[in-house]
């Protein structure tokens, strides 16, 4: 990294690598007790056991588990599962797949479900939108996704800046339409080495973006077949870091690091590792730039390319207005981030606005559903057929129930602002905005 594009806090550069080739970096000179293949012999003879039980089946429901990898409870408002990395835990691996989605993705999921770890997933838009029930699934299991651009082709990505950001743009409203959120998270194909020149870290900074590299390559995409015992090898090295980033992939092709995947997570928790997932709260983290880019004559972007795409951009990730809703005579705040204006409609989180406002939520676990009672109303969100209807509706039999959109973000529910007050008695009165606020008034 060149000393002027970035200030320490800004970003971290992977330092003790040259190129992408020497990702096994150092972590100082503690050694480990035992030698490395010792420690690694039982993970191996482990994954050797999951070789025959590695056609695993996709668990399709989505819904049956409440709690996301990290553990929080799915009907909360409570902790994402990413952390950043001034966690408070001593070693921190975070699992990274490169790729997807693919037919793969969803034996990766069982398998970190298993272990109860998360992942960050670093997925193509066009896997993405030919899979988007994958792309569901990894979110509501609690896992992160990461934008890896739309199509992975080098030849396109790396002959001008504006072809990159037209990818990344593209695969980024693939996954809003699926998820509600646009990943702030960037893993440049074949990673930055030899592809990013300083243009497109200042550009992709500038932009509200974070760009993550990785500390180790399971090099499970060196070669066509890579076998399972060779990437649990790589991705197990003798000197560790306090914190590491592993490179693995869950597209097509890769089955066999779906069979060595146990063995590695067998491996970091047998070394102390806590399992996080990338985040937008940590700096970026990626390689030098290389002598070759840093003589590049590719041509940047004009000044008013960058005014009208650069600038603009930046204000989807940056700090947003705060809403007040008011309702039921009570007045509540949800910071930026903690709703989503999604057209002309606000997206909460429902247990946490509700019960700000005053009401309780339940959750009827068998019948997969929320039940929400605020003075004398009482409404049931029914999560499988993403349908509300009020009990009193139920009780004179006119089962009234209306379709409503939910969502699933950081182990939460999210709803539909209006849907929820209007079900509740409490139809929205007026909506404003100003510099400074955004309100709702209800009844």
């Amino acid at each position: 990294m060149e000393a002027s594009a970035y200030s320490s806090k800004q970003v971290g550069v992977l330092k003790d690598r040259g190129t992408p080739e020497q990702t096994v970096a150092a972590a100082g000179e503690a050694a480990l007790g035992k030698t490395h293949e010792e420690q690694i012999m039982q993970s191996k003879q482990e994954v050797s056991a999951v070789n025959s039980s590695s056609n695993l089946e996709s668990d399709s429901s989505g819904l049956d588990s409440d709690k996301a990898a990290g553990g929080a409870v799915t009907l909360t408002a409570g902790t994402p599962v990413t952390m950043p990395k001034s966690d408070k835990a001593d070693k921190i691996v975070y699992l990274t797949f490169d790729d997807g989605p693919s037919n793969l993705t969803d034996q990766v999921l069982k398998i970190l479900k298993k272990e109860d770890v998360p992942a960050t997933f670093f997925v193509l838009g066009g896997n993405a939108k030919k899979m988007p029930e994958v792309i569901t699934r990894i979110v509501e299991a609690g896992h992160t996704i990461g934008n890896h651009t739309y199509n992975h082709e080098y030849s396109e990505l790396y002959q001008s800046f504006n072809v990159f950001w037209g990818q990344i743009k593209e695969t980024e409203e693939v996954l809003r339409q699926i998820t509600g959120v646009r990943p702030e998270l960037v893993r440049a194909p074949g990673g930055t080495y030899g592809h990013f020149d300083k243009t497109y870290f200042d550009l992709m900074e500038q932009a509200g973006y974070k760009i993550f590299d990785w500390d180790v390559d399971s090099g499970d995409s060196k070669r066509k077949g890579v076998p399972a015992a060779e990437i649990l090898r790589n991705s197990t090295p003798d000197k560790l870091k306090n914190q590491m980033i592993i490179l693995m992939h869950d597209g097509a092709g890769h089955a066999e690091t779906v069979k060595a995947l146990p063995g590695i997570i067998d491996f970091y928790k047998k070394q102390g590792y806590v399992f996080r997932t990338l985040s937008a709260e940590q700096p970026s983290e990626h390689f030098p730039i290389s002598d070759k880019m840093k003589r590049t004559t590719r041509s940047a972007p004009s000044q008013a390319w960058v005014d009208s795409h650069i600038v603009p951009n930046a204000s989807l990730f940056g700090p947003g207005l705060p809403l007040y809703v008011e309702a039921g005579g009570v007045r509540t705040k949800l910071a930026a981030g903690e709703y989503d204006l999604q057209g002309e409609q606000y997206q909460v989180p429902l247990r946490a606005v509700m019960e700000r406002l005053g009401a309780k939520v339940n959750w009827d676990h068998p019948n997969r559903s929320a039940v929400i009672t605020w003075g004398e109303s009482k409404v049931i969100i029914d999560t499988l057929k993403n349908v509300i209807v009020t009990e009193s509706d139920l009780v004179d039999g006119n089962e009234k129930a209306q379709s409503i959109s939910i969502t699933r973000k950081d182990g939460a529910i999210w709803v539909p602002l209006r849907s929820i007050l209007e079900a509740t008695g409490h139809p929205i009165l007026s909506t404003s905005s100003t510099t400074e606020e955004r309100l709702v008034k209800a009844r």
